[in-house]
């Protein structure tokens, strides 16, 4: 798989999931879907799903992954969250994977989610810039660092090597 960006890890995404609480009925938007695995693993418990990309190939390939998936309550926009966002209107949670425009973005979700909002982050400008945004909203509720190692075999024994950790930002409707 060549989609750059992804797919996010699993444990990484149970975790984000758990964030999001997202409940039977939720509208939910999956911003920077890159592969659709949060998009697909969010369509088995929500009414409906946006993914959201700017990369047409990341389009493509999420939306023959949901096919393939079965997740026919996904729905797919190519284009920026920001001009996407405001057509689609009431939220109940949405996750953002993707840091392009971040504040512009959290400035949107703050106005149209009801729930919670997860940010998913590599880099520390990100994180920062998430924080701030959401703090200055008044919607920041916590960031977790997550660190996942996996087994791997070394010599006649096992040993873990670690995978790049993620910051998961976690905001809310009337959560300061």
């Amino acid at each position: 798989m060549g989609l750059k960006g992804g797919p996010t890890q699993d444990e990484v995404m149970a975790v984000s999931l758990a964030k999001l609480g997202i409940r039977p009925g939720d509208r939910m938007a999956d911003i920077g879907c890159g592969t659709g695995k949060i998009a697909i693993a969010a369509s088995k418990v929500a009414e409906r799903v946006y993914a959201i990309d700017k990369r047409p190939e990341a389009v493509a390939y999420a939306r023959q992954e949901a096919a393939a998936a079965g997740a026919g309550n996904v729905e797919f926009f190519e284009g920026d969250a920001v001009d996407v966002l405001p057509g689609i209107g009431r939220l109940d949670a949405a996750f953002v994977g993707g840091s392009r425009r971040l504040p512009e973005v959290l400035d949107l979700l703050a106005d149209a989610v009801q729930g919670r909002i997860v940010v998913n982050a590599v880099m520390v400008g990100t994180l920062q810039s998430a924080i701030e945004s959401m703090q200055h909203l008044g919607i920041f509720v916590e960031a977790v660092h997550l660190q996942v190692s996996r087994s791997a075999g070394i010599a006649d024994g096992v040993m873990f090597k670690p995978i790049n950790p993620v910051y998961i930002i976690v905001g809310g409707a009337g959560c300061s």
